[in-house]
């Protein structure tokens, strides 16, 4: 029995084949200025913690997340400003710092908490606090934020 016909792969002949760049819209900036971006909203978070002000911290790295397959290094910079805001924070902060976000940046939260927990084990990501956050995001957004997450194809 003759199984080479197996090893063709039919998308390369096919002209209508959907590529992962058509599935959303690509960030419109380039890797080197999102991750100077990145940076300086990482100081601006510092201060913004400084000043006790944890939703203008949420609201600078969420508004401006990097997304998209190069910008890795921009990518890791607004995880590790994330991580520390929410390490930062005190459990009973948190419900009203999620309330004030838009759905929007409740469900970039969400996939920030979810790519936090896939990193457990570094040094930024604390399981608990992660953990936390979540359990209080997914009461006040609902388990929309969840799905909405999960089906939307650009990452941070």
């Amino acid at each position: 029995m003759d199984v080479n016909f197996r090893k063709i792969d039919i998308d390369a002949f096919d002209e209508e084949i959907l590529q992962e760049s058509e599935l959303y819209e690509q960030d419109p900036r380039d890797p080197a200025q999102a991750l100077d971006e990145m940076k300086q909203i990482q100081g601006a978070v510092r201060s913004c913690l400084a000043k006790n002000d944890t939703v203008g911290a949420l609201s600078a790295v969420l508004e401006h997340a990097p997304y998209g397959p190069t910008m890795e290094d921009a990518k890791i910079v607004s995880l590790q400003a994330l991580m520390t805001i929410l390490n930062s924070t005190k459990a009973t902060e948190i419900p009203a710092a999620v309330k004030s976000l838009s759905q929007d940046s409740q469900d970039t939260l969400m996939k920030y908490l979810y790519k936090g927990m896939a990193m457990t084990g570094s040094a930024d990501t604390n399981a608990s606090v992660l953990l936390t956050w979540h359990e209080k995001l997914t009461e006040v957004a609902g388990t929309g934020c969840i799905v909405r997450t999960m089906t939307d194809r650009r990452t941070v």
